[in-house]
């Protein structure tokens, strides 16, 4: 059944409109009537009681702001009456030991189709890597992916140049600039160019970065322990590597990497350095017959049955909304304990969007190491924040606080669900690999690439992206789901929008039945069914760098 709004917790003393709300609108939770003051948009907030300065305001049970001045009983929370506010948190507190996993007894049995590999990993893609060491070779990148992509049959963006040469053609036939204006350009179709020479393989990928050389030594070693990271993920078959050779990024240190997380790497690895072989011309071609070797090679690696528990899903957010906190990332924690019952491994990352729930993931640590760790990770990065001027409190962006998140608190409270509620097994800080099965935190900032970027280099194989704006993100190697909060979202961008949980805002669906919906079709990603942004060619990849400019 369809409600005007929600409250989210019991402990809430606000509630959440579900539909605009004029002034004089009677709503009716559990019983209490409240009429608005004010006009409540949808996915904005109301009092539920008055609120004195400095009252506290809670939602999702927990303290995500105070009142900067009196806010009256239906009157709606801005950012100019309400402040960012948290609860301190101990990483000594009793830890819970009475998790109850979710029933999975359905799901015992499935399996995906995936690809083996010899250590054991099974990945969700079969994907060849071509990497710059350093940004000096981006170049050379390009000129791969230009002598490759489009002959092997791997071409995929859509291609615009139709509606250029159309608006030649009226410009040239005396089109005015109005006429031009208002001219309905037809859409060039989509698709592969030509037929894939290697059909087992999904694509090749192209990492082109900005890093590499010219900072601190910690991030070129950051930098290759991410890159050691797709090279080594189950989703990945080898890789060609391009090297200047004088650069901090050197090919010892991402060897290094790679022997951590994998000690005995078997797939195929070209690693090439210009500065010794010479020109260009003799680095690309070597290149090209060495990345066509391992493309034959990889080509004979088919899909096979795995169970479940193979699968690493890596939770993210992005251009979030009051929705969000409420439909998807709930229901996306829901597929999180299936997952981990189930005995997967979830990632959730983002350490600025857990600001405020801290005391719930340390008590949900399973022993105080774990705890301590992240709580060290925690505030070192929040002390960092603020040694540049800033914090997390400025982390919601104009177009979060336009639909509904008005401190970071809030929108934190709301992100976390996407962890469900299982035991927190291990914290990882940036670029480590999942090693455990069951709920992971990766420290990561919280914009949407650099995160998810993050996740696929710590072994996320499919990444479940909510979003109550609409964002195209996509990674090159790992697909990435994108799960819209609201109906409205989903039916105005449904080219790059894969589900809709607004049908839990619409009464519709439990958060539940939303979730296993989700697992299902992760299960489908997984052995093979496209998603919106590999379709779209959308292949963001930004490495998070930390320190300074040298």
């Amino acid at each position: 059944m369809k409600h005007l709004v929600a409250k989210i917790h019991p402990d809430d003393n606000v509630l959440v409109a579900l539909t605009d709300l004029p002034i004089g609108t009677p709503v009716t939770w559990d019983g209490t009537t409240v009429t608005t003051t004010d006009k409540i948009p949808a996915k904005h907030k109301l009092a539920l009681q008055f609120l004195a300065p400095g009252d506290p305001v809670h939602m999702y049970g927990v303290l995500v702001g105070t009142a900067r001045e009196a806010i009256g009983v239906g009157g709606l929370l801005t950012t100019s009456n309400i402040r960012h506010a948290t609860d301190s948190y101990d990483e000594h507190h009793q830890r819970r030991q009475d998790w109850q996993a979710p029933d999975v007894t359905k799901w015992q049995e499935r399996t995906f189709m995936g690809f083996h590999r010899p250590d054991g990993q099974v990945g969700t893609a079969n994907y060849w890597l071509v990497i710059p060491l350093v940004f000096c070779e981006n170049r050379n990148i390009q000129v791969l992916e230009e002598a490759l992509v489009n002959d092997l049959g791997y071409a995929r963006r859509k291609s615009y140049q139709p509606q250029t040469q159309e608006l030649i053609s009226l410009l040239q036939a005396g089109k005015s600039v109005e006429e031009i204006l208002a001219t309905d350009l037809h859409s060039a179709e989509n698709g592969h160019q030509k037929p894939r020479l290697f059909p087992n393989v999904d694509g090749i990928r192209f990492l082109s970065h900005e890093g590499g050389c010219g900072g601190i030594r910690q991030d070129a070693q950051t930098l290759c322990g991410l890159l050691a990271g797709y090279i080594t993920h189950p989703n990945v078959a080898g890789a060609t590597v391009l090297s200047l050779g004088c650069q901090n990024a050197q090919v010892s240190m991402l060897q290094d990497e790679i022997n951590k997380r994998s000690p005995n790497f078997q797939k195929p690895l070209y690693i090439l350095e210009q500065q010794k072989i010479g020109t260009e011309e003799a680095l690309v071609s070597t290149a090209l017959r060495q990345t066509f070797a391992g493309l034959m090679m990889a080509n004979q690696v088919t899909r096979q049955p795995a169970p479940l528990s193979k699968l690493c899903i890596g939770l993210e957010c992005g251009g979030s909304d009051g929705f969000s906190g409420i439909s998807a990332n709930p229901a996306v924690g829901h597929v999180s304990d299936l997952l981990v019952a189930l005995g997967g491994s979830v990632i959730l990352a983002e350490f600025p969007e857990l600001c405020g729930v801290e005391q719930e993931l340390v008590d949900r640590s399973v022993d105080t190491a774990t705890a301590e760790r992240f709580s060290s990770l925690m505030k070192a990065y929040g002390d960092s924040a603020v040694a540049v001027g800033s914090g997390f409190d400025m982390n919601p962006s104009p177009g979060n606080i336009r639909d509904g998140l008005i401190t970071d608190a809030m929108k934190s409270a709301g992100a976390a669900r996407k962890g469900g509620s299982s035991p927190v097994v291990a914290v990882l800080d940036y670029p480590e690999l999942v090693t455990k099965p069951g709920l992971n935190l990766l420290c990561t900032p919280g914009n949407d690439v650099e995160s998810t970027t993050a996740e696929v280099g710590s072994g996320a194989t499919v990444v479940l992206f909510t979003t109550g704006l609409g964002t195209p993100t996509g990674n090159p190697i790992a697909p990435v789901v994108k799960i819209s909060s609201n109906t409205a979202l989903a039916r105005r961008m449904p080219d790059i929008i894969d589900l809709n949980t607004g049908t839990v805002i619409d009464g519709e669906e439990t958060i539940e039945q939303a979730g296993e919906r989700i697992l299902d079709y992760v299960i489908r990603v997984a052995s093979g069914e496209e998603v919106a942004a590999v379709r779209h060619g959308q292949t963001d990849f930004i490495p998070w760098k930390r320190g300074v400019s040298l």
